[in-house]
């Protein structure tokens, strides 16, 4: 992984399996500008050919925020046409976040606003502090929740409480996120990053090829009939009948140790 991003911290585990991206903007509570999400582009996109990694956890720097989402100072008289290229620097990192092919753990403490709620929520599940706060209150500044709020929110919890979100803006705490499904993981504050990295070395620890493509089973069967997902999920399943690491699976069950891995 690239070390010349200018807004965010990359860094690995020894054997380079989890790695974790860390938005560095604590000055601005972690707000994306333009070069976070420049940076985010070419992060995220670094793990579509990233044979090492196995699991990213995404948390922000501080203890105040994951994001606040826009940075809205930068944005302070931006033209039209300025607005919509940044936009779609952003729509770019969304799709890279939605379609990275490991794992991703969103760990967030504090707020997790607008924006970065919708970063969250965009990783394929949350661990959250008791600090963190929930809210996509675009529309009480006159724009829209423009990065998959509005799509992933529904599929999570459900309609009429993302319409309830999205359409008054409010602020949904730690607890009540835990309760309705947004998030998987409630613990005490400073400790989400902590919980991510153990939820997220548990999975670097199963089979790579199979982990990544149970991620896909999953991604494309929830937007399709339960056929087609079936049917599916067998494609993704015979990926991995081909492999080393099935075999050593097996082996490693029948010789009562635990399995080495190579994702091969």
């Amino acid at each position: 992984m690239s070390s010349s991003y200018k807004t965010i911290n990359v860094s690995a585990s020894p054997d380079g399996h989890v790695v974790t991206v860390e938005l560095n903007r604590p000055e601005a509570l972690n707000a994306m500008n333009t070069a976070m999400g420049e940076d985010l582009v070419r992060c995220f996109e670094a793990f579509q050919w990233d044979r090492t990694a196995r699991c990213v956890v995404f948390t922000g720097a501080g203890t105040k925020a994951f994001c606040v989402g826009g940075d809205l100072k930068e944005r302070e008289g931006m033209a039209d046409e300025t607005w919509r290229a940044q936009h779609a620097i952003f729509e770019a990192a969304a799709a890279k976040v939605l379609h990275c092919p490991v794992p991703v753990i969103a760990a967030v403490e504090g707020f997790a606003m607008g924006g970065g709620c919708e970063l969250a929520v965009l990783s394929d599940f949350i661990v959250a502090s008791e600090t963190a706060v929930f809210a996509v209150p675009e529309v009480t500044r006159g724009i829209f929740p423009g990065i998959g709020g509005t799509q992933l929110l529904p599929r999570i919890i459900g309609a009429p409480l993302a319409k309830e979100m999205i359409f008054t803006g409010r602020r949904v705490p730690a607890a009540e996120a835990k309760a309705i499904g947004l998030v998987n993981h409630l613990v005490p504050a400073g400790q989400a990053r902590a919980r991510a990295l153990e939820i997220a070395q548990v999975i670097a620890d199963n089979g790579p090829i199979a982990v990544r493509q149970a991620k896909k089973a999953v991604s494309w069967g929830s937007e399709t009939d339960l056929e087609t997902g079936m049917a599916l999920a067998i494609e993704a399943y015979n990926v991995t009948v081909t492999t080393d690491d099935r075999l050593e699976g097996v082996r490693a069950f029948n010789e009562k140790r635990k399995p080495r891995f190579q994702g091969k």
